[in-house]
This record gives structure tokens, C-alpha cells and sequence, in this order.
């Protein structure tokens, strides 16, 4: 019971700290750890290459031992003879003695050159191998960029989804419960026209009104007789 609860402790925690991460640092996050490992992945195909450089070297140095010892075990031997025709044993001694000891040298010369190139070949595949490795890597890293670059356009069209709607949340918010609604404040308009041309009617109706329509009745009349007068003055028709 005890390992059960504490598996879904652990569980809790891991989905909150998921939940609570930004996406743009993980998305950051995987492409640094990607970039990474690239780099090493380089580094290690580097030495494998001076690996196979370097045998390419030994392999000339170890052929250029054979080659030399050959030609000094063949002049010892040419030496010895010389020596038998001119019945010198201990010139024959001699160069008998040096020519087995240059072949020898050159049978273990040969050895290493074998050997070298045994190395070599196993050393070229795998310098191919490691060429194919940064190669595919390197194409895996563009495309993890290039995803990278759509899942932040996907990111910022989510965040600004996210702001519309927070938007569209608070209008709503706003025009339910604590604000009077549009019709409200339309009727509440219509309602105080109505109330100010009821009082204008009422105004009318009483001799003060009354009186005032009077004197502009007045105003406007004496008004059009002085136009009229202006109107002759001038010579013009009415």
C-alpha cells in the first residue's frame, strides 16, 4: 500500500513539474542537449580518423623498414659470396651472420606491415562508419531545428489563442452579472428621451410655456417684417 501511494506521489510531482515547464525552454532544452551530443559525436569520429591517419603513416615507415632491410640482407649475402670465392671463412662467417640477422629483421618488418594493415582496414570502416554517424547526426539535428521553428510558430499561435479567449472570457464576464447588459442600457436611454420630451409637452401646456411659445410667435414675426423692409430697400420682391 505504502509503495503504491508513494508511486503516485512521485507521479503527481512529475505531471505538475511537466505541466508547470515552459515548452519554449524544453524545446530549447532538447535542442542544446541535441547540439551536444553532435559535438561529441564529432569529437569521437575525429579520433577515429587520426586513428586511421596515423596507420597510414606506420604503414609507410614499417614498408619503408622492409624495403631496407631486404636490400641489406641482400648486400650481406653478396658480401658472403664474395667472400667463399676468395676463401675467407671468416668474411663468410661474417656476412652469412648479418644477412640471417637482416632477415630477420625483415620477416619482423613484414610482420608489422601485415599486422599494420590488418589494423588499417578495420580502422578505414570504422573512420567510414564514423563519417555516416556525423552525417546522419547532423541531418537528425537540422530536422530537430526545423521542428523546433514549427513547434514555436504552433507555441505562439496557441499563446495568442490563449489571450483571445481570455479576452473573450472577460467581455463575457463583463456583460453577464456584475454590468448591465446592451438592452439595458438602450432601454435606460430610451427611457430618459421619453422622459424629457414628456416634460417638454408638459412645459407647453402650462401658461409659462405658453407665454414663451407666444413671444416667439412674436419674435419671429416682427423677424420677417424687418426682412421685408430690408428687402425694399434693396429693390428686391418678398
Amino acid at each position: 500500500m505504502f509503495e503504491r501511494l508513494w508511486a503516485y506521489i512521485r507521479s503527481w510531482f512529475k505531471t505538475t513539474a511537466e505541466s508547470a515547464m515552459d515548452p519554449e525552454i524544453e524545446i530549447q532544452s532538447a535542442i542544446d542537449e541535441a547540439r551536444r551530443r553532435d559535438q561529441d559525436l564529432r569529437n569521437q569520429a575525429a579520433k577515429v580518423i587520426a586513428h586511421k591517419t596515423t596507420l597510414e603513416s606506420q604503414i609507410d615507415r614499417a614498408a619503408s623498414d622492409v624495403g631496407e632491410a631486404r636490400e641489406l640482407a641482400k648486400q650481406a649475402l653478396l658480401r658472403a659470396e664474395e667472400a667463399k670465392k676468395a676463401s675467407d671463412q671468416p668474411a663468410v662467417t661474417k656476412w652469412t651472420q648479418a644477412a640471417q640477422s637482416l632477415a630477420m629483421k625483415l620477416q619482423a618488418s613484414e610482420n608489422n606491415v601485415a599486422s599494420l594493415k590488418e589494423q588499417y582496414e578495420f580502422a578505414e570502416s570504422q573512420a567510414e562508419q564514423a563519417k555516416e554517424a556525423v552525417q546522419t547526426n547532423a541531418m537528425n539535428l537540422q530536422e530537430l531545428s526545423a521542428r523546433r521553428m514549427e513547434m514555436l510558430g504552433s507555441l505562439e499561435q496557441a499563446k495568442m489563442q490563449e489571450t483571445v479567449n481570455s479576452a473573450v472570457e472577460a467581455m463575457s464576464r463583463g456583460v453577464t452579472d456584475d454590468m448591465p447588459s446592451l438592452d439595458q442600457v438602450e432601454n435606460k436611454i430610451e427611457q430618459r428621451k421619453a422622459e424629457a420630451m414628456a416634460r417638454a409637452e408638459l412645459h407647453e401646456a402650462t401658461p409659462e410655456g405658453a407665454e414663451a411659445e407666444l413671444r416667439k410667435a412674436i419674435n419671429m414675426t416682427e423677424a420677417d417684417a424687418k426682412l421685408d423692409e430690408l428687402r425694399a430697400e434693396l429693390g428686391l420682391q418678398s
